[in-house]
This record gives C-alpha cells, sequence and structure tokens, in this order.
C-alpha cells in the first residue's frame, strides 16, 4: 500500500480555504497540529506558520471579514444575536468586526425569532408549562428575553 506524500502547510491551508472561509485563528488552530513537535524546529515552524497566514492574508485568501460575513448569512435565519456573536467569538473574529455586525443583527432578530417560532411550534401557549418550553426553545437559540417576550406575548396583551 503507497503511503500518500505529507502535505505542506500552505498546501493544507490552501485545502482548507478551498472548502470555506476561515477566520485567521481558527486556520492557525487547524495547522498547528501539523506543526512538527521536535523542540529545535517546532519554534522555525511556529515562525512559518505565522509568515504563512501573513501571507495567506496578503494575498486576500484569507479574511476574518469574509469568514465573519459567511458564518452571519449562514446562521441569521436560525439563530439571535448572543448565539452568532458566541459563535464569532469562538472562531477569533475581532470584537471590532463582532461590534460592526451587530447592529444588521439586531435590526432583523424580531422577524427571524417569529419565523422560528412560527416553523417550530405556531400556536401560542396555553399554559405556563408550554410558555417554558417554547422561551427554553427561544433562548437556546441565542434570542434575548425581550425578543422572546414579545413573540409568545398574546395579541391581546399587545
Amino acid at each position: 500500500m503507497r503511503k500518500k506524500p505529507e502535505l505542506s502547510l500552505r498546501a493544507r491551508a490552501l485545502q482548507y480555504l478551498a472548502r470555506r472561509e476561515y477566520s485567521r485563528a481558527e486556520l492557525h488552530d487547524k495547522l498547528q497540529r501539523y506543526v512538527q513537535a521536535d523542540e529545535d524546529s517546532e519554534q522555525s515552524q511556529s515562525v512559518e506558520l505565522e509568515v504563512l497566514l501573513d501571507d495567506l492574508t496578503a494575498r486576500g485568501w484569507l479574511s476574518d471579514t469574509r469568514a465573519a460575513t459567511q458564518l452571519l448569512h449562514a446562521k441569521r435565519s436560525r439563530f439571535g444575536t448572543q448565539r452568532i456573536t458566541h459563535e464569532l467569538r469562538q472562531k477569533g473574529i475581532s470584537e471590532e468586526l463582532i461590534g460592526a455586525a451587530l447592529p444588521e443583527l439586531k435590526e432583523s432578530e424580531l422577524a427571524t425569532a417569529r419565523e422560528v417560532w412560527q416553523r417550530k411550534f405556531g400556536v401560542l401557549p396555553q399554559d405556563d408549562r408550554e410558555k417554558a418550553r417554547q422561551m427554553r426553545f427561544l433562548q437556546s437559540r441565542g434570542f434575548g428575553f425581550d425578543v422572546i417576550f414579545q413573540v409568545i406575548r398574546p395579541i391581546k396583551d399587545i
């Protein structure tokens, strides 16, 4: 059985970027496990990894802005601001980029919450137990209580 040749860090990075957008921190974490573990070369390969990431960024192949935009478009129709913000932070997106995306997210959050609630439930809760269940569901999707109360408040209470 033939052994596959070892891929260079650049080749691995390009393979990852060909599939989807990555933030710099995300791609760094993915490639870090391929940096050799021996002490002498580990330092130089870590520097090599940073140089590679700088080069990919300079060429426009690696962009935190595009990674954030892609995640926003993929998640905004199913999740609330809190959940999306948490995911952006986990992917290493800067607070500056997150802050720039928040006004747009908050603007459409109520409509999104209503759509998510309508797909899942469609009927206002008839008792406290059902209300709590619907609230937990919306909360797990990252919607704030202010939005949740607007969604499941009966029309006669408005």
